[in-house]
């Protein structure tokens, strides 16, 4: 009985996550109410609430559960006793680009987050945790990068900071561009190759190379 009840809240809370998904996709995230999710799930909002704090928690699990994942790819990547985590922040990135490209759920939540969310008072904790969630991803990235180093599979003077931040802004870059205009790059088809250019251009550009930042001008960020 027990196991069957937490079965049961376990529906009901992927029920919740899937029709605030499918709403804040209809008409933003500002403009749709506790009480849209609810009717659209087929649920009370004492239900909503009994699962999520508020609006801005359920908006972070919803997204959560797209990026799940990538989690066990990423500790990988971080392993010191993985032999190949370039091969896995490879992966990741692939994953990212292919994945938003060819699953409806994984394209309407990055739709959500870039185009049709406001970061206004009321999703402010969701603001800061997106902004933690980057440098997370920074120092997950940049850890992935030197395990990476450790085992000969980059140069040992890539600049890693300058190399994640490259990384990063070049999904994210790619995310919103294949949905402003989906038609510029066919990332299902084309992801492996244009990540596979990101990963050439850390090998082999002098510019990623810690003496190129030593040579930049005062004021540079590294």
């Amino acid at each position: 009985m027990v196991r069957r009840t937490k079965e049961e809240a376990q529906e009901t809370r992927n029920g919740i996550l899937d029709a605030a998904e499918q709403i804040f996709f209809e008409k933003g995230v500002s403009r749709t109410s506790l009480a849209d999710i609810a009717q659209a799930a087929g649920v009370t909002r004492g239900a909503i609430y009994w699962h999520f704090a508020n609006k801005g928690d359920l908006f972070t699990a919803m997204f959560d559960r797209v990026l799940l994942p990538l989690d066990e790819i990423q500790a990988a990547s971080l392993d010191p006793q993985e032999a190949d985590p370039l091969g896995r922040l490879v992966e990741i990135c692939t994953m990212c680009l292919r994945d938003c490209a060819n699953d409806p759920r994984q394209r309407r939540a990055f739709d959500i987050l870039f185009l049709k969310c406001e970061f206004v008072e009321e999703m402010g904790p969701v603001m800061t945790r997106y902004q933690n969630n980057m440098r997370d991803a920074l120092v997950n990235i940049a850890g992935g990068l030197r395990n990476a180093i450790s085992k000969g599979q980059l140069p040992a003077d890539l600049d890693v900071e300058r190399a994640a931040a490259l990384l990063h802004a070049f999904i994210g870059g790619s995310l919103r561009d294949m949905l402003f205009l989906p038609e510029a790059m066919d990332y299902g088809r084309y992801a492996e190759q244009m990540v596979d250019a990101i990963f050439d251009t850390l090998r082999l550009s002098p510019s990623m190379r810690i003496a190129a930042t030593a040579d930049a001008p005062q004021g540079v960020m590294r």
